[in-house]
C-alpha cells in the first residue's frame, strides 16, 4: 500500500466510525502506531479549507490527478505554458497542501507525462497495426523554426503527429524518406497532402506519395488577402492621382476670365466625381484593414 493509499484508509475509517485512538486505527489498518500518527498529523495539516476533506477521498484523489494531468497536457504540452505559471495556478486553487505545486515538482510531472504518452502511443500503434485499424490519412506537412528546424507530419482528421524530428534540410528526398518510412510502418496511404506551396512538398505529394497536393488555408488566405489588397489600394492610388489634376483643371477655369459656365460646371463635376471615388476606396481600404 502506497503512502496516499494508507492516508485514504485512515481517513475513511475516521469518516465511517468517528474519531478513534491511534492504537485503534493501527489495529484496524494493520499499520504501526507511528505511521498512523504521522498520517493523522498530515491530514490535520491539509484540512485548511472547506473542500480539503474531498481531496482525502478516493474520488477526490482521482479527480485531482485528472486535473493535474489535463492541465499539464492542454496548457503545458500543447500550449507551452510554463511550470512557474502552472505552479501559481494550482496554488491559487489552494491545492498546495495536497500536491507538489513547486515549479520543479511540476516539471518532474511533465517529464513523466511525456514518457507515459509516448509509451502509450507506441502500444496503441502496435495494436492498431495488428488489428488492421490504421486507415488512410489526410496528411499535413510543414517545417517549424524554433531553436532549430523541425519537420512535422501529422494526420489532420485526428490531430495526431505521424512524425516530428529535428532536421538539417528540407529537400524532397529527405521528406520522402521520412514520410514513406512512417507510412510503411503503418501500412497505410495518404488521401491528399496539405502544405504550403514549397516545391519539395508539392513534389512529395504528387511524385512521392501519389496523391493530390492541397494548399493550406494560411497561405491561401495570405494569397487572397494579398490580391485583394493590391486591387483595393491600386484603385486608391489611382483615385488620388486623378483628383489632383482635376482640381488643377478647375482652378485653371476659375482664373480664366472668358471661361463659359458650362466648362466650369464640367470641371466641378469632374472634381466631385474624383473626390467621391477617393472617399469610396478609402472606406473600402479601412474596412479591409479592420476585417483583416
Amino acid at each position: 500500500m502506497g503512502l496516499w493509499g494508507k492516508s485514504v484508509v485512515i481517513f475513511n475509517l475516521i469518516r465511517e466510525h468517528g474519531k478513534q485512538s491511534t492504537r485503534s486505527l493501527a489495529d484496524r489498518t494493520g499499520l504501526s502506531k507511528s505511521s498512523v500518527h504521522r498520517h493523522l498529523q498530515a491530514i490535520e495539516r491539509r484540512d485548511r479549507y472547506p473542500e480539503s476533506s474531498f481531496w482525502e477521498t478516493l474520488a477526490g484523489r482521482a479527480w485531482l490527478i485528472r486535473l493535474v494531468v489535463a492541465t499539464w497536457f492542454v496548457l503545458g504540452l500543447k500550449r507551452g505554458v510554463g511550470a512557474e505559471t502552472l505552479s501559481e495556478f494550482f496554488s491559487r486553487l489552494r491545492l498546495d497542501g495536497h500536491l507538489g505545486c513547486s515549479a520543479s515538482a511540476l516539471r518532474a510531472v511533465m517529464h513523466t507525462l511525456e514518457r507515459l504518452i509516448l509509451a502509450t502511443t507506441a502500444v496503441w500503434e502496435k495494436e492498431g497495426i495488428v488489428h488492421g485499424e490504421i486507415r488512410p490519412v489526410i496528411g499535413a506537412v510543414d517545417e517549424t523554426f524554433l531553436q532549430r528546424m523541425v519537420r512535422v507530419c501529422m494526420a489532420l482528421a485526428t490531430g495526431s503527429l505521424l512524425r516530428e524530428e529535428i532536421a538539417s534540410d528540407r529537400s524532397y528526398d529527405t521528406w520522402f524518406e521520412r514520410a514513406n518510412e512512417r507510412l510503411t510502418t503503418f501500412g497505410t496511404e495518404v488521401l491528399y497532402l496539405v502544405s504550403d506551396r514549397a516545391k519539395a512538398l508539392i513534389k512529395l505529394a504528387h511524385t512521392g506519395l501519389g496523391c493530390p497536393s492541397i494548399p493550406d488555408l494560411f497561405h491561401l488566405g495570405h494569397d487572397l488577402a494579398k490580391s485583394a489588397s493590391l486591387a483595393i489600394f491600386g484603385r486608391l492610388r489611382q483615385a488620388k492621382r486623378e483628383l489632383e489634376p482635376a482640381k488643377q483643371h478647375l482652378e485653371k477655369w476659375w482664373k480664366h476670365t472668358e471661361a463659359a459656365p458650362a466648362q466650369i460646371a464640367q470641371a466641378q463635376a469632374r472634381v466631385a466625381a474624383c473626390a467621391t471615388s477617393l472617399n469610396h476606396w478609402q472606406e473600402v481600404g479601412s474596412t479591409w484593414r479592420q476585417q483583416g
